[in-house]
C-alpha cells in the first residue's frame, strides 16, 4: 500500500506576528491573487461595475508567476468530468468565451485538435467518453444578454476513430493503439499574452488596478467587510516592515496554492473554531523534445488517464504531447505528490513547494509513459524543462474533486450580535487547477453574478 500523503494544515499569520491595524482606505472589491483566474475576475468586475473600485493584489513582481505560467497552455474541450460539475460546465462555456476573447484581443491561439489514444483494454473507456461528447449540451448561459450558443447544439464536436484512422492523422502512433477520440475544438494559447491582455483591460478601465509585489499577511472580519493587511516590503519577514491596511467591502480569495490559508486563519478565530482545510500538492514536470518518433505531429496527443477509484477519479490527464504556437513539442506533466517537511511549522512551510520547481534530470518515468503510445521517441532527446505545482483539495486515490466556490459573510466569523448572513461578502476559490485556464472567463462571469448589486445588500 502506498504511503499516505500529508496535507498542509496552515493558516495565514498563525504566529500572530502581524497585529490588527485599522484600515487606511477602503475599496469595493479586492481580489487576492494575480493568476489567470484572478485577472479574469478583476477584469469582469472592472468592466461590469465601473463605478466601484476594484483592486487586484499579487505578491510576486508580476502576475501569473505560479500555476498560470506553468501548465500545458491548452484550451480544453471539456468532456472528461461529470456532466453537471463546475469543471464541465465552466470549461464548456469558458472555452467559447476564451476563443472569442482571443479573436477580439489579438491573443495568439490555434485549434490543433486533440487525440485521446487508447489500447484495446481501454476501448470501453473511449467509447463511453465518445458517447458522453454526443450528449453534452451548452450549459445555461451565465449572462442573459449574450449570443453564446445554448440549447440543443453539441458542445463538444468529436469523432471516435479506429487505430488505423488515428495513425492516418499521426503516423508515429504505436501499432498497439486500438482506438482514439478526436476532439476538434481543443487548442493551444499563448497564456502570457492572454494574461497581458486581461491586465491591460483592468488598467484601462475606470476603476480597476493591479498591484504587484504586495503580499497579504492578515485578514480580519468586520461588520462592514474585511480588513486586509498587506506587506509591500520584501524585508518584512519578521513583521516589522511597512504594511498597508485596507477595508474591502467584498473580498475575492483567488490565491491558488495559498487559498485555504486565509479561510483557515478566519476559521481558527471563530467561536467555536472551524476545522482547517488541508491542501495537497501535485508536482508536474515537463520535458521538451526534438527528434525522431514525432514526424510532422499536428495534434495534441493524450493517453487515457489513469482512472483510479472511479471513472472521474484521476489526478491528472496523463503525460501527454503538447505543442506551442511555434510548433515545438513538449511532454508532460507527469505527477509526483510532494508534502511539507516535518522539521518546520505549518506557517513556515507555506511556500515549501517553491523548492520543488527545479526540473529533475531523470526523465525515465516520463519516457516509459510516452513510449506506450509513441514508441519511436528516444530517451536521450528528452530535455527537462519547467515544473508546475497543482493545488489539490484531496490526497491521491480519493476520487473526483470539483472546483470549490465558497461564499461567506464576515458575520459568520465575528459572532456575537452579528448573524452569519450579515456583513461583507468573501468568495474563496479552492482547488482551481485544470481546466482553470480554459474556464477563467466563465468563472469570472459566475463570480460577478454572485456578488451583491449594491453596497447595502
Amino acid at each position: 500500500m502506498a504511503k499516505p500523503i500529508r496535507g498542509l494544515h496552515a493558516a495565514l499569520n498563525a504566529s500572530g506576528r502581524y497585529k490588527f491595524r485599522s484600515p487606511d482606505f477602503e475599496v469595493d472589491h479586492l481580489i487576492i491573487g494575480g493568476g489567470v483566474v484572478g485577472l479574469a475576475i478583476a477584469r469582469e468586475l472592472s468592466l461590469k461595475r465601473p463605478h466601484k473600485s476594484t483592486y487586484l493584489v499579487e505578491r510576486h513582481t508580476r502576475t501569473g508567476e505560479e500555476t498560470s505560467s506553468r501548465n500545458s497552455e491548452v484550451i480544453h474541450g471539456g468532456f472528461y468530468y461529470p456532466e453537471n460539475s463546475y469543471k464541465t460546465r465552466l470549461c464548456l462555456m469558458g472555452r467559447r468565451l476564451l476563443y472569442d476573447y482571443c479573436d477580439s484581443h489579438a491573443v495568439p491561439y490555434k485549434k490543433t485538435g486533440k487525440l485521446v489514444v487508447g489500447h484495446e483494454h481501454q476501448r470501453n473507456y473511449l467509447e463511453n467518453l465518445y458517447q458522453k461528447t454526443q450528449s453534452l449540451r451548452w450549459p445555461a448561459v451565465l449572462e442573459k444578454d449574450t449570443d453564446l450558443p445554448q440549447g440543443d447544439d453539441l458542445a463538444v464536436p468529436a469523432r471516435l476513430l479506429t487505430g488505423n484512422e488515428a495513425r492516418g492523422l499521426e503516423p508515429d502512433l504505436s501499432r498497439d493503439i486500438a482506438c482514439a477520440l478526436l476532439s476538434t475544438e481543443t487548442g493551444i494559447i499563448d497564456v502570457h499574452t492572454y494574461m497581458e491582455a486581461l491586465e491591460k483591460d483592468i488598467s484601462e478601465s475606470e476603476a480597476g488596478s493591479v498591484v504587484c509585489s504586495t503580499n497579504v499577511v492578515r485578514v480580519d472580519p468586520t461588520k462592514d467587510g474585511w480588513v486586509v493587511q498587506m506587506s509591500t516590503s520584501p524585508e518584512d519577514s519578521e513583521g516589522g516592515g511597512q504594511t498597508d491596511s485596507v477595508l474591502a467591502k467584498t473580498l475575492i480569495n483567488s490565491s491558488g496554492l495559498s487559498a485555504p490559508f486565509i479561510l483557515n486563519a478566519l476559521g481558527r478565530g471563530a467561536d467555536p473554531p472551524l476545522a482547517d482545510i488541508p491542501i495537497y500538492y501535485a508536482r508536474g514536470s515537463y520535458a521538451s523534445y526534438r527528434g525522431p518518433g514525432v514526424t510532422n505531429v499536428k495534434h495534441l496527443i493524450y493517453p487515457v488517464p489513469n482512472i483510479g477509484v472511479n471513472k472521474h477519479g484521476f489526478a491528472g490527464l496523463g503525460t501527454h504531447l503538447t505543442l506551442d504556437l511555434g510548433g515545438n513539442i513538449k511532454f508532460g506533466p507527469d505527477i509526483e505528490w510532494i508534502e511539507p517537511p516535518k522539521s518546520t511549522s505549518d506557517e513556515e512551510a507555506i511556500d515549501f513547494w517553491i523548492d520543488h520547481l527545479v526540473a529533475s534530470d531523470d526523465t525515465s518515468s516520463m519516457f516509459q509513459s510516452v513510449r506506450s503510445y509513441l514508441p519511436g521517441i528516444e530517451k536521450e532527446r528528452l530535455r527537462p524543462d519547467y515544473v508546475g505545482i497543482r493545488p489539490k483539495l484531496i490526497p491521491p486515490g480519493a476520487g473526483f474533486q470539483d472546483f470549490v466556490f465558497r461564499k461567506d459573510k464576515s458575520g459568520a466569523f465575528i459572532g456575537g450580535k452579528m448573524r452569519k448572513e450579515e456583513g461583507g461578502v468573501m468568495i474563496s476559490l479552492l482547488g482551481i487547477e485544470s481546466p482553470g485556464l480554459t474556464s477563467s472567463l466563465a468563472i469570472a462571469q459566475m463570480i460577478e453574478q454572485e456578488l451583491p448589486n449594491t453596497d447595502t445588500e
